[in-house]
Protein backbone atom coordinates (compact mmCIF):
# COMPACT_ATOMS: atom_id res chain seq x y z
CA UNK A 1 0.00 0.00 0.00
CA UNK A 2 1.16 3.24 -0.97
CA UNK A 3 0.48 6.56 0.28
CA UNK A 4 2.07 8.82 -1.32
CA UNK A 5 -0.39 10.66 -3.65
CA UNK A 6 -0.38 12.22 -6.70
CA UNK A 7 0.42 15.98 -7.91
CA UNK A 8 -2.96 14.96 -9.94
CA UNK A 9 -4.71 13.70 -7.04
CA UNK A 10 -3.54 16.32 -4.59
CA UNK A 11 -4.59 19.06 -7.07
CA UNK A 12 -7.78 17.39 -7.31
CA UNK A 13 -8.09 17.27 -3.12
CA UNK A 14 -7.58 21.37 -2.93
CA UNK A 15 -10.39 21.78 -5.64
CA UNK A 16 -13.02 19.72 -3.31
CA UNK A 17 -12.00 21.21 -0.51
CA UNK A 18 -12.49 24.73 -1.66
CA UNK A 19 -15.89 23.70 -3.61
CA UNK A 20 -17.00 22.27 -0.24
CA UNK A 21 -16.00 25.31 1.53
CA UNK A 22 -17.29 28.04 -1.23
CA UNK A 23 -20.34 26.08 -2.82
CA UNK A 24 -21.46 23.41 0.27
CA UNK A 25 -20.99 25.32 2.97
CA UNK A 26 -23.03 28.48 2.35
CA UNK A 27 -25.99 26.41 1.13
CA UNK A 28 -25.51 23.79 4.33
CA UNK A 29 -25.24 26.73 6.67
CA UNK A 30 -28.35 28.72 5.20
CA UNK A 31 -30.86 25.97 5.28
CA UNK A 32 -32.32 23.53 8.31
CA UNK A 33 -30.64 20.64 9.51
CA UNK A 34 -33.20 18.40 9.01
CA UNK A 35 -34.47 16.86 5.93
CA UNK A 36 -32.78 16.12 2.47
CA UNK A 37 -32.15 19.37 0.39
CA UNK A 38 -31.72 18.61 -3.63
CA UNK A 39 -30.08 21.91 -4.77
CA UNK A 40 -26.96 20.40 -2.39
CA UNK A 41 -27.39 17.05 -3.90
CA UNK A 42 -27.69 18.72 -7.69
CA UNK A 43 -24.31 21.18 -6.87
CA UNK A 44 -23.00 18.13 -5.66
CA UNK A 45 -23.40 15.89 -9.20
CA UNK A 46 -22.94 19.01 -11.20
CA UNK A 47 -19.18 18.89 -9.49
CA UNK A 48 -18.85 15.14 -10.67
CA UNK A 49 -18.73 13.91 -7.19
CA UNK A 50 -21.50 11.26 -7.57
CA UNK A 51 -19.46 10.06 -10.78
CA UNK A 52 -16.21 9.78 -9.19
CA UNK A 53 -16.39 6.13 -9.22
CA UNK A 54 -18.80 5.36 -11.73
CA UNK A 55 -17.23 4.26 -15.06
CA UNK A 56 -16.61 6.94 -17.53
CA UNK A 57 -19.15 4.75 -20.71
CA UNK A 58 -21.78 5.51 -17.58
CA UNK A 59 -20.83 9.38 -17.47
CA UNK A 60 -18.33 9.23 -14.84
CA UNK A 61 -14.26 9.82 -13.82
CA UNK A 62 -13.37 6.25 -13.31
CA UNK A 63 -11.40 6.63 -10.42
CA UNK A 64 -10.06 3.51 -8.35
CA UNK A 65 -11.07 2.93 -4.84
CA UNK A 66 -8.08 4.14 -3.56
CA UNK A 67 -8.79 7.73 -5.54
CA UNK A 68 -12.38 8.40 -4.67
CA UNK A 69 -11.59 7.76 -1.23
CA UNK A 70 -9.04 10.11 -1.20
CA UNK A 71 -11.42 12.31 -2.43
CA UNK A 72 -14.23 11.54 -0.34
CA UNK A 73 -11.88 12.28 2.78
CA UNK A 74 -11.63 15.67 1.14
CA UNK A 75 -15.05 16.44 0.95
CA UNK A 76 -15.45 15.63 4.25
CA UNK A 77 -12.61 17.76 5.38
CA UNK A 78 -13.95 20.71 3.44
CA UNK A 79 -18.05 19.97 4.14
CA UNK A 80 -19.48 20.91 7.34
CA UNK A 81 -22.04 18.79 6.78
CA UNK A 82 -21.81 15.35 7.36
CA UNK A 83 -24.89 14.08 6.16
CA UNK A 84 -24.83 15.07 3.29
CA UNK A 85 -21.27 13.66 2.97
CA UNK A 86 -22.77 9.93 4.39
CA UNK A 87 -25.77 10.05 1.59
CA UNK A 88 -23.24 10.64 -1.09
CA UNK A 89 -21.22 7.77 0.63
CA UNK A 90 -24.33 5.66 0.14
CA UNK A 91 -25.18 6.34 -3.56
CA UNK A 92 -21.53 5.45 -4.03
CA UNK A 93 -20.36 2.53 -2.42
CA UNK A 94 -23.52 1.51 -1.28
CA UNK A 95 -26.27 1.78 -4.56
CA UNK A 96 -23.75 2.19 -7.56
CA UNK A 97 -21.15 -0.73 -6.41
CA UNK A 98 -23.84 -2.90 -5.82
CA UNK A 99 -25.10 -2.11 -9.32
CA UNK A 100 -21.89 -2.84 -11.33
CA UNK A 101 -21.07 -5.90 -9.37
CA UNK A 102 -23.84 -7.57 -10.08
CA UNK A 103 -26.95 -5.73 -12.19
CA UNK A 104 -27.39 -6.39 -15.88
CA UNK A 105 -25.56 -4.24 -18.66
CA UNK A 106 -29.55 -3.18 -19.21
CA UNK A 107 -30.18 -2.78 -15.16
CA UNK A 108 -26.92 -0.77 -15.08
CA UNK A 109 -27.68 1.17 -18.14
CA UNK A 110 -30.96 2.29 -17.55
CA UNK A 111 -30.11 3.73 -13.84
CA UNK A 112 -26.54 4.45 -13.25
CA UNK A 113 -26.03 7.16 -15.44
CA UNK A 114 -28.80 8.63 -13.51
CA UNK A 115 -27.57 8.40 -10.39
CA UNK A 116 -24.65 9.74 -11.53
CA UNK A 117 -26.20 12.87 -12.82
CA UNK A 118 -27.86 13.10 -9.42
CA UNK A 119 -31.51 12.46 -10.75
CA UNK A 120 -31.99 9.08 -9.06
CA UNK A 121 -31.64 8.70 -5.13
CA UNK A 122 -31.13 4.70 -4.79
CA UNK A 123 -32.17 2.98 -1.37
CA UNK A 124 -31.85 -0.64 0.24
CA UNK A 125 -34.76 -2.44 1.86
CA UNK A 126 -33.03 -5.49 4.16
CA UNK A 127 -34.05 -4.25 7.72
CA UNK A 128 -37.46 -5.19 9.32
CA UNK A 129 -38.79 -4.62 12.75
CA UNK A 130 -38.12 -8.61 13.71
CA UNK A 131 -34.47 -8.80 11.99
CA UNK A 132 -32.76 -5.74 12.84
CA UNK A 133 -29.00 -7.26 14.00
CA UNK A 134 -29.98 -10.89 12.73
CA UNK A 135 -29.60 -9.55 8.49
CA UNK A 136 -31.15 -12.63 7.47
CA UNK A 137 -34.06 -13.08 9.45
CA UNK A 138 -36.79 -11.26 7.33
CA UNK A 139 -39.80 -12.06 6.75
CA UNK A 140 -40.47 -10.20 2.96
CA UNK A 141 -41.92 -12.72 0.32
CA UNK A 142 -41.23 -12.63 -3.48
CA UNK A 143 -43.51 -14.89 -4.87
CA UNK A 144 -43.52 -16.17 -8.83
CA UNK A 145 -46.34 -15.49 -11.08
CA UNK A 146 -45.45 -16.18 -14.57
CA UNK A 147 -43.17 -13.51 -15.64
CA UNK A 148 -43.44 -11.69 -12.52
CA UNK A 149 -42.52 -11.71 -9.14
CA UNK A 150 -45.39 -9.94 -6.14
CA UNK A 151 -43.53 -8.87 -2.99
CA UNK A 152 -45.03 -8.45 0.33
CA UNK A 153 -43.36 -7.58 3.09
CA UNK A 154 -42.21 -4.28 5.61
CA UNK A 155 -39.06 -2.47 5.63
CA UNK A 156 -37.82 -0.30 8.79
CA UNK A 157 -34.66 2.07 8.78
CA UNK A 158 -34.63 2.95 4.79
CA UNK A 159 -32.16 5.88 4.65
CA UNK A 160 -33.49 8.02 1.61
CA UNK A 161 -36.52 5.85 1.68
CA UNK A 162 -39.04 8.77 1.59
CA UNK A 163 -37.25 10.36 -1.54
CA UNK A 164 -35.65 7.13 -3.40
CA UNK A 165 -36.78 6.60 -6.81
CA UNK A 166 -35.60 2.90 -6.45
CA UNK A 167 -35.17 1.00 -4.02
CA UNK A 168 -32.93 -3.01 -3.80
CA UNK A 169 -35.28 -4.86 -2.15
CA UNK A 170 -34.24 -7.87 -0.48
CA UNK A 171 -36.88 -10.49 -0.39
CA UNK A 172 -37.78 -14.71 0.40
CA UNK A 173 -38.53 -16.60 -2.52
CA UNK A 174 -37.51 -19.72 -1.06
CA UNK A 175 -38.66 -19.43 3.02
CA UNK A 176 -37.30 -22.87 3.57
CA UNK A 177 -33.37 -22.18 2.24
CA UNK A 178 -32.43 -20.37 4.67
CA UNK A 179 -30.38 -17.43 3.71
CA UNK A 180 -30.15 -18.88 0.41
CA UNK A 181 -33.53 -18.61 -0.17
CA UNK A 182 -33.27 -14.72 0.05
CA UNK A 183 -33.10 -12.54 -3.76
CA UNK A 184 -32.58 -9.19 -4.16
CA UNK A 185 -35.10 -7.11 -6.83
CA UNK A 186 -34.51 -3.25 -8.27
CA UNK A 187 -38.14 -1.91 -7.59
CA UNK A 188 -39.11 1.48 -8.81
CA UNK A 189 -40.95 3.78 -6.18
CA UNK A 190 -43.57 4.47 -8.83
CA UNK A 191 -44.48 0.80 -8.27
CA UNK A 192 -48.18 -0.09 -7.09
CA UNK A 193 -48.12 -1.74 -3.73
CA UNK A 194 -44.70 0.20 -3.07
CA UNK A 195 -45.50 2.44 -0.33
CA UNK A 196 -42.97 4.49 1.81
CA UNK A 197 -43.60 7.04 4.95
CA UNK A 198 -41.22 9.00 7.05
CA UNK A 199 -40.00 7.26 10.02
CA UNK A 200 -39.13 9.22 12.84
CA UNK A 201 -36.50 11.61 12.76
CA UNK A 202 -32.52 10.53 13.48
CA UNK A 203 -30.63 12.38 16.01
CA UNK A 204 -27.71 12.84 13.13
CA UNK A 205 -27.64 12.46 9.52
CA UNK A 206 -30.87 14.33 9.14
CA UNK A 207 -30.00 14.99 5.11
CA UNK A 208 -30.57 11.28 4.69
CA UNK A 209 -33.92 10.99 5.80
CA UNK A 210 -35.22 7.87 7.12
CA UNK A 211 -38.14 5.62 5.92
CA UNK A 212 -40.55 3.13 6.56
CA UNK A 213 -41.16 0.77 3.02
CA UNK A 214 -44.42 -1.10 2.91
CA UNK A 215 -44.98 -3.73 0.24
CA UNK A 216 -48.23 -5.08 -0.77
CA UNK A 217 -48.54 -7.21 -3.74
CA UNK A 218 -46.06 -5.29 -5.09
CA UNK A 219 -45.57 -6.81 -8.49
CA UNK A 220 -42.22 -6.83 -10.23
CA UNK A 221 -41.41 -8.51 -13.74
CA UNK A 222 -38.43 -11.10 -13.22
CA UNK A 223 -35.91 -8.55 -15.38
CA UNK A 224 -35.91 -6.55 -12.30
CA UNK A 225 -34.37 -9.51 -10.34
CA UNK A 226 -30.43 -8.61 -9.14
CA UNK A 227 -28.42 -11.20 -9.40
CA UNK A 228 -29.81 -14.84 -9.53
CA UNK A 229 -32.64 -16.44 -7.76
CA UNK A 230 -31.65 -16.85 -4.11
CA UNK A 231 -28.15 -14.76 -4.10
CA UNK A 232 -29.54 -12.41 -2.01
CA UNK A 233 -27.28 -13.05 0.54
CA UNK A 234 -24.44 -12.47 -1.19
CA UNK A 235 -25.62 -9.25 -2.33
CA UNK A 236 -26.14 -7.93 0.56
CA UNK A 237 -22.74 -9.05 1.94
CA UNK A 238 -21.11 -7.72 -0.69
CA UNK A 239 -22.91 -4.29 -0.27
CA UNK A 240 -22.65 -3.76 3.74
CA UNK A 241 -18.34 -5.07 2.57
CA UNK A 242 -17.77 -1.66 0.38
CA UNK A 243 -20.34 0.70 2.83
CA UNK A 244 -19.68 -0.16 5.76
CA UNK A 245 -16.26 0.58 5.48
CA UNK A 246 -15.62 3.31 3.02
CA UNK A 247 -18.89 5.18 3.61
CA UNK A 248 -16.56 6.36 6.58
CA UNK A 249 -13.51 8.13 4.79
CA UNK A 250 -15.45 11.25 4.65
CA UNK A 251 -15.35 11.42 8.60
CA UNK A 252 -11.37 11.13 7.96
CA UNK A 253 -11.52 14.47 6.95
CA UNK A 254 -14.16 16.12 9.24
CA UNK A 255 -11.83 14.51 12.64
CA UNK A 256 -8.97 16.12 10.90
CA UNK A 257 -10.52 19.20 10.43
CA UNK A 258 -11.96 19.22 14.37
CA UNK A 259 -9.02 18.64 15.22
CA UNK A 260 -7.05 21.72 13.39
CA UNK A 261 -9.87 23.96 14.80
CA UNK A 262 -9.08 22.55 18.43
CA UNK A 263 -5.31 22.71 18.65
CA UNK A 264 -5.85 26.44 17.37
CA UNK A 265 -8.38 27.10 19.92
CA UNK A 266 -6.18 25.46 22.48
CA UNK A 267 -2.98 28.05 21.21
CA UNK A 268 -5.12 30.99 21.77
CA UNK A 269 -7.36 29.81 24.53
CA UNK A 270 -5.87 31.64 27.78
CA UNK A 271 -6.79 30.37 31.01
CA UNK A 272 -4.41 31.19 34.05
CA UNK A 273 -1.62 32.76 32.42
CA UNK A 274 -1.18 30.50 29.29
CA UNK A 275 -2.32 28.97 26.72
CA UNK A 276 -4.99 26.24 27.58
CA UNK A 277 -2.87 23.87 25.25
CA UNK A 278 -0.09 23.88 27.71
CA UNK A 279 -2.18 22.33 30.20
CA UNK A 280 -1.54 18.23 30.14
CA UNK A 281 -4.98 17.57 30.76
CA UNK A 282 -5.83 19.65 27.21
CA UNK A 283 -2.80 18.68 25.37
CA UNK A 284 -3.10 15.19 26.00
CA UNK A 285 -6.67 15.17 24.40
CA UNK A 286 -5.05 16.63 21.32
CA UNK A 287 -2.69 13.74 21.37
CA UNK A 288 -5.21 11.05 21.29
CA UNK A 289 -7.33 12.75 18.70
CA UNK A 290 -4.35 12.90 16.14
CA UNK A 291 -3.64 9.06 17.15
CA UNK A 292 -7.13 7.84 16.31
CA UNK A 293 -6.81 10.10 13.15
CA UNK A 294 -4.01 8.86 11.96
CA UNK A 295 -4.71 5.05 12.57
CA UNK A 296 -8.13 5.42 11.21
CA UNK A 297 -6.30 6.79 8.31
CA UNK A 298 -4.28 3.24 7.82
CA UNK A 299 -6.79 1.12 8.44
CA UNK A 300 -9.12 2.62 6.09
CA UNK A 301 -6.86 2.93 3.19
CA UNK A 302 -5.63 -0.80 3.75
CA UNK A 303 -8.85 -1.56 3.26
CA UNK A 304 -9.81 0.37 0.17
CA UNK A 305 -6.15 -0.87 -1.09
CA UNK A 306 -7.30 -4.43 -0.69
CA UNK A 307 -10.47 -4.25 -2.21
CA UNK A 308 -9.06 -2.23 -5.41
CA UNK A 309 -7.49 -5.16 -5.77
CA UNK A 310 -10.17 -7.68 -5.44
CA UNK A 311 -8.83 -9.40 -1.87
CA UNK A 312 -10.78 -10.51 0.88
CA UNK A 313 -11.37 -7.74 3.16
CA UNK A 314 -13.67 -9.21 5.84
CA UNK A 315 -11.83 -8.71 8.54
CA UNK A 316 -10.42 -5.38 7.14
CA UNK A 317 -13.33 -3.87 6.60
CA UNK A 318 -14.94 -4.78 9.81
CA UNK A 319 -11.97 -3.52 11.37
CA UNK A 320 -12.75 -0.26 9.91
CA UNK A 321 -16.04 0.05 10.57
CA UNK A 322 -15.29 -0.47 14.29
CA UNK A 323 -11.87 1.99 14.80
CA UNK A 324 -13.18 4.96 12.41
CA UNK A 325 -17.14 5.16 13.87
CA UNK A 326 -15.69 4.81 17.55
CA UNK A 327 -12.73 7.10 17.32
CA UNK A 328 -14.78 9.69 15.59
CA UNK A 329 -17.20 9.90 18.85
CA UNK A 330 -14.25 9.77 21.30
CA UNK A 331 -12.54 12.96 18.91
CA UNK A 332 -15.33 14.75 19.19
CA UNK A 333 -16.41 14.59 22.51
CA UNK A 334 -12.71 15.48 23.21
CA UNK A 335 -13.18 18.57 20.93
CA UNK A 336 -16.29 19.54 22.92
CA UNK A 337 -14.06 18.82 26.27
CA UNK A 338 -11.37 21.13 25.34
CA UNK A 339 -13.44 23.64 24.26
CA UNK A 340 -15.22 23.60 27.41
CA UNK A 341 -18.54 25.58 27.93
CA UNK A 342 -18.57 27.16 24.50
CA UNK A 343 -18.04 23.33 22.84
CA UNK A 344 -21.06 22.30 24.47
CA UNK A 345 -23.37 25.70 22.78
CA UNK A 346 -24.63 24.56 19.13
CA UNK A 347 -23.22 27.45 17.53
CA UNK A 348 -19.75 25.21 17.30
CA UNK A 349 -21.39 22.68 15.37
CA UNK A 350 -19.17 20.05 17.42
CA UNK A 351 -22.56 18.70 19.25
CA UNK A 352 -23.80 18.18 15.57
CA UNK A 353 -20.53 16.29 14.32
CA UNK A 354 -21.11 14.28 17.78
CA UNK A 355 -24.54 13.43 16.98
CA UNK A 356 -23.52 12.28 13.28
CA UNK A 357 -20.70 10.16 14.60
CA UNK A 358 -22.79 8.22 16.75
CA UNK A 359 -24.59 7.20 13.71
CA UNK A 360 -22.07 5.25 12.29
CA UNK A 361 -21.38 3.51 15.36
CA UNK A 362 -25.18 1.90 14.63
CA UNK A 363 -25.90 1.23 10.41
CA UNK A 364 -24.36 -1.28 8.40
CA UNK A 365 -24.09 -3.40 11.50
CA UNK A 366 -23.48 -1.83 14.92
CA UNK A 367 -19.66 -2.01 16.47
CA UNK A 368 -20.91 -4.53 18.50
CA UNK A 369 -21.89 -6.90 15.09
CA UNK A 370 -18.14 -5.90 14.15
CA UNK A 371 -16.42 -7.24 16.99
CA UNK A 372 -18.50 -10.48 17.07
CA UNK A 373 -16.94 -10.86 13.16
CA UNK A 374 -13.82 -9.59 13.80
CA UNK A 375 -13.62 -12.61 16.64
CA UNK A 376 -15.06 -15.12 14.46
CA UNK A 377 -12.42 -14.36 11.65
CA UNK A 378 -10.34 -15.20 15.11
CA UNK A 379 -11.39 -18.92 15.14
CA UNK A 380 -13.42 -17.55 18.21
Amino acid sequence: MNLTWSNEQRQLRETVVQFARRTLNPRSEAIPEAGFDLELWRLCAEHGVLGWFAPPEHGGAGHGVLTTAFLMEALGYGCLDNGLTFGLGTQIWGFQKTLLEVGTPDQVARYLPKSVAGELLGCFGMTETASGSDAFGIEATAVRDGTDYVLDGEKVHVGFGPLADLCVVFARTDPEAGRWGISAFLVEADTPGYSVRQAPEHVGLRRVPPGRLTLEGCRVSTDRLLGREGAGAGIFNLHVTWERSMVLAPQLGAMERILEDCVAFARTRIRGGQAIGKHQAVSHRLANMKLRLETSKLLLYQTAALLEEGRPAHMETAMTKTLVSESFVESCQDAIAVHGGVGYQTETGLERAWRDAIGATIYAGTVDIQRNIIAGLLGL
